[in-house]
């Protein structure tokens, strides 16, 4: 990647609703030549979307839970993926080395909520679980790319 493309998307990284006119004055680009290198990031795959970062306590979903998965059959397909893909309170499922096939991060209203959530997940994709509920999250969705700024 271009050293002005990196820059472009380090900043977009840090604020996703920068205007072109602003990605061109900290870039030195006019802001055609932003929109076009934009663009052609974003056909490129390298920016895949732009989104809202939700407060899930405020949204009524403060509880934040890692659910391990392990095939109960180990010779089924492996399609744990698509079995959860539609359940809502998942956030994202990672494909990982070690005792376990999925990592998934969960959010619910409550302990309550979870346990139905672990039976659904059971269900849905005939798995066994082992479930770690987060405690707190200092910082969370960091782009690889974003500058980050501490207090």
């Amino acid at each position: 990647m271009e050293d002005l493309d990196r820059r472009i998307v380090e900043l977009l990284a840090a604020d996703a609703r920068l205007s072109y006119t602003d990605l061109g004055k900290s870039t030195g680009l006019s802001t055609s030549a932003v929109h076009q290198r934009v663009r052609r990031l974003e056909e490129r795959g390298t920016l895949r979307g732009y989104r809202a970062v939700v407060d899930a306590e405020q949204a009524g979903m403060p509880l934040t839970a890692l659910i391990s998965v392990t095939p109960v059959d180990p010779a089924a397909p492996d399609d744990v993926p698509e079995r959860l893909h539609d359940i809502r309170e998942l956030d994202s499922c990672f494909s990982v080395a070690g005792d376990e096939s999925y990592v998934l991060k969960a959010r619910v209203a409550g302990p309550g909520e979870l346990e139905l959530l672990l039976a659904r997940v059971r269900a849905a994709a005939n798995v066994t679980t082992r479930t770690t509920v987060v405690l707190s999250t200092p910082w969370e969705d960091r782009s690889p790319l974003a500058t980050q700024s501490h207090p």
